[in-house]
């Protein structure tokens, strides 16, 4: 309809006509608005994407270096030529490497539990006896000779170095055979 042939004196015509024009008006601009707000939406979807495919990927960096790491310390630490002990505060073995196990000519892993005090010659007993409790009082590395037995069966004389952690209480020895070397 033309303006030429509306009556601008009907009220009523004229407010119909002008709430027809508002509510054209307001669905065009709610479909711009709700496809400006799918736009902002998908872009902020599409940004955190982004971010989580970062995050993903520095993660995946980080626990290949940590993979790494593990390999090469176990490498280390198994392999090692010492033998390498984790003891509680009774002498019980929690871990030790392979190197370990020969020292006291058993398998590794039926060691574990078992009490290294139970490995010192009757001869060492009291020596070995020091050298733990000044572990565990003095909280600095300590070090001695002992002779490795059990039941009236020598096995070498080895040097040992130990410390305590301070967070789980567990003495790290490190211990070498030295029957080599040894004075007889």
């Amino acid at each position: 309809m033309l303006y030429e042939e509306m009556d601008f004196t009907d009220a009523k015509m004229l407010r119909e006509k002008a709430e027809m024009r508002l509510n054209e008006k307001q669905k065009k601009e709610d479909g711009a608005l709700k496809e400006t707000d799918v736009n902002k939406l998908l872009h902020e979807l599409q940004v955190h994407q982004i971010e989580l495919e970062l995050q993903n990927e520095e993660l995946r960096q980080a626990y290949e270096t940590a993979e790494t790491a593990l390999k090469k310390y176990t490498m280390l630490f198994d392999l090692s030529p010492l033998g390498y002990f984790s003891l509680d505060a009774e002498g019980t073995i929690c871990d030790l490497n392979f190197t370990g196990a020969d020292i006291l000519g058993e398998r590794r892993f039926s060691l574990i539990n078992s009490n290294f005090k139970l490995f010192i010659s009757d001869d060492s007993k009291l020596v070995f006896n020091n050298f733990f409790s000044k572990l565990y009082t003095s909280n600095v590395k300590e070090s001695c000779e002992v002779l490795l037995g059990y039941n009236s069966k020598p096995l070498c004389r080895v040097y040992m170095e130990g410390i305590v952690t301070e967070e789980e209480q567990k003495c790290l020895l490190s211990v070498v055979d030295i029957s080599k070397f040894a004075k007889v």
